[in-house]
């Protein structure tokens, strides 16, 4: 089984990615689509959340939109929500991988940062980081989230730097141009990783 990590901010391109590497033939495990599971899920972690940031439930479950409105723009409360989410995020990836470590198939795993801080990425024979211009980012989020362009700015500026990806991945695949084009060079890009 070869693991490949694809990580970067939200609106750079992750999503498509990871579509590729799909029709592609890797196995998809999405660390979003697990955080989302945990959250409707994990009674220990909604516990964990509540105690931290207080009335963040609606309806019993954790309200992601009550949750950011409480973190976005506060370091310390950001990095403690990183290390709630990640501890369990990490452990159920961790889980799902070692059930297919004896696969022949292979298996991509995305999250944005949780993949690298929380350990993950030792998992993975290749980090792969997506990056794209800011101003495309909030363009993405806002249509996809029906947000408004300041709390997509909040979002986007309280993640990591594109930076820092580029000093924490082994490889970056820059998002700059039209779907189409991006589409292109994860094919050409992914298609060479997976023939290795």
């Amino acid at each position: 089984m070869k693991v490949i990590g694809i990580t970067g901010g939200t609106g750079a391109g992750k999503t498509t990615a990871l579509e590729v590497l799909a029709g592609l033939g890797a196995r998809i495990i999405d660390c979003d689509a697990v955080y989302h599971g945990l959250l409707e899920e994990s009674v220990p972690m909604r516990e964990e959340l509540t105690a931290a940031f207080g009335d963040v439930l609606t309806d019993g479950k954790t309200d992601r939109k009550k949750l950011g409105r409480v973190v976005f723009g506060d370091p310390e409360k950001l990095e403690r929500l990183n290390q709630i989410t990640h501890k369990y995020i990490t452990a159920a990836v961790r889980a799902e991988l070692k059930k297919e470590a004896t696969s022949d198939d292979y298996a991509a795993a995305i999250d944005a940062i949780a993949l690298i801080e929380s350990g993950i990425g030792d998992m993975c024979d290749i980090v792969v980081g997506i990056t794209a211009p800011e101003e495309l980012r909030v363009k993405r989020i806002m249509v996809r989230e029906g947000i408004s362009e300041e709390y997509a700015l909040l979002r986007i500026r309280a993640q990591k730097s594109e930076e820092w990806f580029r000093e924490n991945c082994d490889h970056i695949l820059e998002n700059a141009g039209s779907e189409e084009q991006f589409k292109e060079l994860c094919i050409e890009y992914f298609s060479k990783i997976l023939d290795e």
